[in-house]
């Protein structure tokens, strides 16, 4: 009855789902531009912090791009209060990392932090569902207060990289003593210059022996 009342609609193309289907149908799911870089060797993810950042392993599960249904998606997700669809994306990539003997190390998850005002303007970190889902296919803890953002910046979409990396003190680490010697899964909603994924690589590699990895929904 509340289906019928509240029906559940796909986050892609807006038609009505079944009941065997949540967050995206079956056809939004097949036109997704997959990057699945942990499937096909592609380096395109670690190339972009090559020379920046030292990675283990770095993936992406799909292709953003502009005016189509990526763009819609991640959209639904920030702006619209479509939280689940972060859980949908960790469940997919988890499900193919704990097959693979390149993440078998993993020890911990963590996930880009937002600043505490834009938590609480928005009601929820974009990326908690895709992480936590994650940690929980890899069978590891997720830690969400190790990584904190401790000063509020303004749109990252216009800024220049080299004028985003100088922003160098808006990361800080608590409980620094969790990560050391720890391989360390950081994930995020989409990557494009790399630098915010850069900055949190930056303060994590200060503590001792930190192995990294980086895992996102998109890439664009």
């Amino acid at each position: 009855m509340l289906n019928l009342l509240f029906p559940k609609i796909c986050n892609g193309c807006q038609s009505t789902l079944d009941d065997g289907n949540k967050t995206l149908c079956l056809r939004c799911r097949h036109a997704l531009p997959l990057a699945s870089y942990h499937l096909n060797g592609n380096d395109r993810m670690k190339n972009i912090f090559y020379g920046r950042v030292p990675l283990k392993n770095a993936t992406a599960l799909f292709e953003f791009q502009k005016k189509g249904i990526t763009q819609h998606i991640m959209h639904n997700l920030k702006y619209r209060d479509q939280e689940e669809i972060s859980y949908f994306f960790g469940r997919w990539l988890g499900a193919e990392l704990k097959e693979l003997p390149a993440y078998s190390d993993v020890d911990l998850v963590i996930p880009v932090p937002l600043h505490k005002q834009k938590l609480k303007k928005r009601g929820y970190n974009q990326v908690t569902g895709f992480a936590t889902e994650i940690a929980a296919a890899l069978n590891v803890p997720y830690r969400d207060n190790i990584l904190l953002k401790v000063s509020k910046t303004n749109s990252q979409v216009f800024k220049k990289r080299l004028m985003r990396i100088q922003e160098d003190e808006v990361f800080s680490i608590t409980h620094s003593e969790a990560i050391e010697n720890k391989h360390i899964l950081l994930v995020d909603d989409i990557v494009t210059t790399g630098a915010t994924l850069e900055n949190c690589a930056n303060k994590l590699l200060q503590k001792s022996n930190v192995t990294l990895s980086f895992a996102t929904m998109a890439i664009a």
